[in-house]
């Protein structure tokens, strides 16, 4: 009795023994698997998990808007006062819904250049309002015009379409005015080949962003989707400096294994900038 409790014992200590050292041989093995099967799966080419989420986002993205209502048009018309402002919103647009399209592979460089098709659907869940909310702004095309052609002689005749068209500095438009584009009463008065329509993202649908040219990871696995070129070009020409330079992603996705200490930087075409994100928290959006 006691040689099987003792047999049982040695037993089971050496089973424990030989699990314990397969599962030390087994750990990093799995881990080098694993990491093997990202570098793999993350590679921006067809046939791989990530190309297919990279060509339509499988998650809904969202962009916000808050507007700033002018309280006292006349009175800063007038009067020359100090403008009152009442921020209204957020205005939410769902957007990056559309299939990137023009995909082209090229494995010299090891780069995909494609186009992203542009399109807001609005979002009245996520909003505060309606697309009809009406906003006192300021008038774009007359604010914009004595600086376009300060002399004297063209701003006087400028002055006849403005009054004319009865336009002022403030204006009521739509948030759908705003943002896609209403045709300027003011502006369809000048007698030149001019753009009359005016919005601060006119023209945005059915149009698209691009051509944009990112590094597929084929070689580098790091540089995956990070923006080689964007309309041929490595920089803006807008700004000075680094802020001129073309970093980081398109904010569709980012490189594997990023570190939470690390700086993600991506560039907007809308703000015509690159900007980053900083780590500061983690939380969950799942509900019970």
């Amino acid at each position: 009795m006691g040689c099987n409790r003792n047999c049982g014992l040695i037993a089971g200590a050496v089973i424990g023994a030989v699990l314990a050292v397969f599962g030390g041989i087994l750990m990093p093995v799995g881990d080098m698997l694993i990491e093997k099967t990202i570098k793999k799966e993350v590679v921006l080419e067809e046939g791989t998990i990530a190309f297919k989420n990279w060509v339509k986002t499988g998650t809904d993205v969202y962009r916000q808007f808050w507007i700033f209502d002018v309280q006292n048009p006349d009175e800063v018309t007038v009067n020359s006062s100090k403008i009152k402002v009442k921020q209204r919103g957020p205005y939410t647009y769902r957007v990056r819904y559309l299939a990137k399209e023009n995909i082209t592979q090229d494995p010299e460089t090891h780069t995909v250049s494609f186009l992203q098709p542009n399109g807001a659907i609005f979002e009245p869940s996520l909003s505060v309002g309606t697309e009809d909310d009406t906003f006192t702004i300021l008038n774009l095309a007359v604010a914009a015009a004595p600086q376009l052609y300060p002399n004297t002689f063209m701003q006087g005749i400028l002055n006849s379409f403005i009054k004319k068209s009865k336009s002022s500095m403030f204006q009521n438009r739509t948030l759908k005015e705003l943002l896609w584009g209403y045709t300027d009463p003011f502006l369809n008065l000048v007698p030149y080949p001019i753009t009359t329509t005016i919005g601060v993202f006119y023209p945005y649908n059915n149009t698209a962003d691009g051509i944009y040219k990112v590094f597929n990871g084929k070689d580098d696995i790091s540089k995956v989707a990070i923006i080689d070129t964007y309309k041929g070009r490595k920089n803006l020409s807008y700004w000075s400096s680094y802020c001129d330079l073309i970093n980081g992603t398109d904010a569709a996705s980012f490189p594997p294994f990023v570190e939470k200490t690390r700086v993600l930087q991506f560039f907007s075409s809308d703000i015509c900038r690159k900007t980053c994100v900083h780590f500061t928290s983690s939380f969950s959006t799942w509900k019970s």
